[in-house]
């Protein structure tokens, strides 16, 4: 598990130094499926970044060096393990069009307070008690 750990932190290093160095590939960054639960904080320097790919990792929190990047279009966190989002950060995000937060055991505040304060897509799965029951 360690080793798997630190081969899946490697490549998150080096695909992040790629993106900075190559501003031709500044425009999206593909993390998926890395067993990653942080972003280094170099990422915040990715001031171009339009999309960003973070599904099928092991993030626990929204990753909050996400929020500053004002040029982001798309976030992809589908199928992490994120209960709680910075909702007012996200809305104050004027390029943001979609979050994609499906398969995340999402509190039912996130959704509850989402909805009236912002102005791009959340995508999230129904709530664990309305699955599988029928009105």
């Amino acid at each position: 598990m360690e080793k798997k750990m630190g081969e899946a932190v490697a490549r998150v290093a080096k695909k992040v130094n790629e993106t900075v160095e190559n501003q031709a590939d500044s425009l999206e960054l593909n993390l998926e499926g890395n067993y990653i639960h942080h972003l280094p904080e170099e990422v915040r320097t990715l001031l171009h970044l339009k999309i960003i790919n973070l599904s099928r990792n092991k993030f626990h929190t929204f990753p909050d060096q996400l929020t500053s990047l004002q040029a982001l279009e798309m976030i992809n966190l589908e199928e992490n393990e994120i209960t709680d989002v910075p909702v007012e950060k996200l809305a104050s995000m004027g390029s943001l069009q979609c979050v994609n937060l499906k398969s995340n055991p999402l509190n039912e505040e996130v959704r509850v307070i989402a909805k009236p304060l912002i102005k791009f897509d959340l995508l999230t799965s129904p709530p664990v008690s309305q699955v599988g029951s029928h009105v």
